[in-house]
């Protein structure tokens, strides 16, 4: 029985792949930023068996938010029991479930059960839960389908790379340099403009004007987490025209000598932009290496100036 004050919702889609391959995908959520709009990252805190705690930071109606939820996995009954430890007000309770079901060898039908109160029994809080329940749903449910469909058919326009450079220096100092995007307008040459905002410590919203080799400037924004001193995971949500999605991780690994420093992306490309961007004649290949290219670029210039402030040239 539901405890009072409780609602429950039900949201379902259907995924043209194996039902073992869709589970899967449910189950590792180191992947849900790629395959989650929602998503900005997942730490896993415990594990052990078929149980596991994990801190999620995702948004909800627009907001960046976070919480640590407990998992049961049963890959045999291909279903996923959730239920947060601790929820962000307006969330008093929140659990739920996934369940996967065959249609066939190569579909499997996806429900994502929630069940929730609010804090108070507020009425405007339940308003609140029930607009972020259902427009996460239905994005994580076609987020779902449209990544497990592209592993299989379009492999190619999801791709992931590195840069790292080493500092001799400590990992504090050089995750202050990344950490402090409000200081890069003055700090990084690519950056036209920046606009930096943190209400809860450790969760950053960064919006910036960034120049590109030819002068052009492009606007995007990212949802940062900040898990200091070794790493901050973001996801950009206002994203330049070639992408569907770009995720990364900024890495500070002392290693005996000094610290490695490294810039991971991963990106999405987008096909149906391709040739407005690098011309008719341009391909999937020409546009994972300008993306790369350019990415990696920033990523590197960062990197080098960050070695610098660390080094003392501060």
């Amino acid at each position: 029985m539901p405890q009072r004050g409780t609602h429950e919702t039900e949201h379902t889609i259907t995924v043209a792949a194996p039902a073992a391959t869709v589970y899967d995908l449910l189950a590792d959520v180191a992947r849900w930023p790629v395959v989650f709009a929602p998503t900005i990252h997942v730490d896993h805190l415990e594990r052990s068996g078929g149980q596991e705690r994990i801190r999620i930071w995702a948004t909800a109606n627009g907001e960046p938010k976070s919480w640590t939820s407990r998992r049961t996995l049963d890959p045999g009954a291909l279903r996923i029991d959730f239920r947060q430890e601790v929820s962000t007000p307006p969330v008093a309770r929140m659990g739920g479930t996934w369940i996967v079901e065959p249609q066939g060898a190569v579909a499997a039908r996806v429900r994502l059960l929630h069940d929730y109160s609010a804090v108070d029994d507020s009425p405007e809080g339940l308003a609140w839960i029930d607009q972020a329940v259902d427009r996460n749903s239905r994005t994580e449910l076609e987020g779902l389908r449209a990544n497990v469909e592209r592993a299989h058919h379009e492999a190619e326009l999801t791709f992931s790379f590195e840069d790292v450079v080493h500092v001799d220096g400590t990992a504090k100092d050089v995750y202050d340099f990344v950490n402090d995007a409000g200081q890069w307008e003055s700090r990084l040459p690519h950056v036209a403009r920046v606009r930096l905002t943190e209400d809860t410590p450790g969760l950053q919203t960064l919006e910036m004007d960034t120049r590109a080799k030819d002068g052009s400037t492009h606007t995007t924004k990212s949802h940062r987490v900040c898990l200091a001193p070794h790493r901050i995971a973001y996801k950009q949500v206002t994203l330049p025209a070639l992408l569907a999605l770009h995720t990364g991780l900024w890495t500070f690994t002392d290693d005996g000598n000094g610290v490695a420093a490294a810039s991971r992306h991963t990106v999405v490309l987008r096909p149906d932009a391709i040739a407005g961007v690098l011309g008719p004649d341009a391909d999937v290949a020409a546009a994972r290496d300008y993306v790369r290219g350019a990415l990696s670029a920033n990523s590197r210039a960062t990197l080098e100036l960050a070695r610098a402030y660390a080094e003392g040239g501060r």
